[in-house]
């Protein structure tokens, strides 16, 4: 593997980028597909890769999205990205073809392994996941199991297979509930701004907004209040959230979109790079991107409206 030695880490920004992942460089880009090619060749696959995805000589198709973006994050650049391509690519050949969970796990280990998760819209496919439930625009809640080396999304197949889908998700929540706070930071600048974030190693760190009431007590001490609050997953391992109940919504609002959309960016796992306004379990999108400025802007409705009205009128720091 020598050539991936020779020459800079990471090829500049000036080099010409690769159209489907624009973090990779063209240059790059053939180094990662070449080596995803030679993996699956390795394990008795032959391949046609296309620009995001491969197909197999079964008609299988494997996504490339999460994986690209993996390598692209690794700080240590181009060098250990074959080991990276194989142990992932082996991981997900060893799922597909050997026994389901399904049918090798009793019925009550499957269910004490089930989270929800939210996900883009980008990531599954609407034919397989028709019983989704729509969280906000472009997001999905879908039922997941979790396994040693593997998530396993749950298909409107599997699930028949399963039972009751209403038993299941109350099964899933109360698992998301029990799961630890990994880690915890508070964002906060010298003008007052703050919002805090929950992160973690779990696939389902994201997917705790639909458990926020929980979590918010649990990290803060308070419960949330009538108002709700602002709420971020920009990928799955990420979310932050601001309880409102003053002004420091404003200065809050303007800095989770920027980190919403700057944690979004070419990042295994995206899910939003949008800012939410939670409320009752809803969510209300407040963030956009201006395709004619190409930056960031608020939108806000009139109920949203009239909440910031009247919290400037009852001052600040009224908790």
């Amino acid at each position: 593997m020598g050539w991936l030695r020779r020459g800079p880490r990471r090829d500049g920004d000036d080099a010409p980028r690769d159209p489907e992942f624009a973090y990779f460089s063209q240059r790059e880009a053939a180094l990662f597909r070449g080596r995803v090619r030679e993996t699956f060749a390795e394990l008795g696959l032959e391949v046609t890769v296309y620009a995001d995805h491969v197909i197999d000589d079964k008609g299988r198709r494997f996504g490339l999205g999460n994986l690209a973006a993996v390598c692209h994050q690794d700080r240590r650049g181009p060098r250990v990205w074959p080991g990276m391509i194989d142990r992932h690519i082996g991981l997900v050949v060893r799922a597909m073809d050997g026994p389901s969970a399904l049918d090798t796990l009793p019925p009550e280990q499957i269910r004490s392994q089930l989270y929800p998760r939210v996900v883009s819209g980008d990531g599954i496919d609407a034919a397989a996941f028709g019983y989704a439930r729509t969280v906000a625009p472009g997001l999905y809640e879908i039922l997941a199991l979790d396994l040693p080396e593997s998530v396993m999304m749950l298909t409107d197949e599997a699930l028949e297979r399963l039972g009751d889908h209403a038993k299941l998700r109350d099964r899933a929540l109360r698992n998301l509930r029990g799961l630890p706070v990994e880690e915890h930071e508070t964002v906060r600048d010298a003008d007052g701004m703050c919002f805090e974030i929950i992160l973690g190693d779990s696939f389902y760190t994201a997917s705790r907004v639909l458990d926020l009431d929980g979590v918010v007590q649990r990290v803060t001490g308070l419960p949330l209040g009538e108002h709700g609050a602002l709420v971020a997953m920009p990928f799955r391992h990420q979310l932050a959230f601001h309880p409102i109940r003053d002004t420091s919504i404003i200065p809050a609002l303007g800095a989770m979109a920027s980190f919403a959309a700057s944690g979004y960016e070419d990042v295994p796992g995206a899910i939003s790079p949008y800012v939410f306004w939670w409320r009752g379990g809803t969510l209300t999108q407040l963030s956009e991107h201006d395709e004619e400025r190409g930056d960031l802007r608020i939108v806000v409705g009139d109920d949203f409206q009239e909440l910031l009205e009247r919290l400037i009128a009852q001052g600040p720091d009224r908790r």
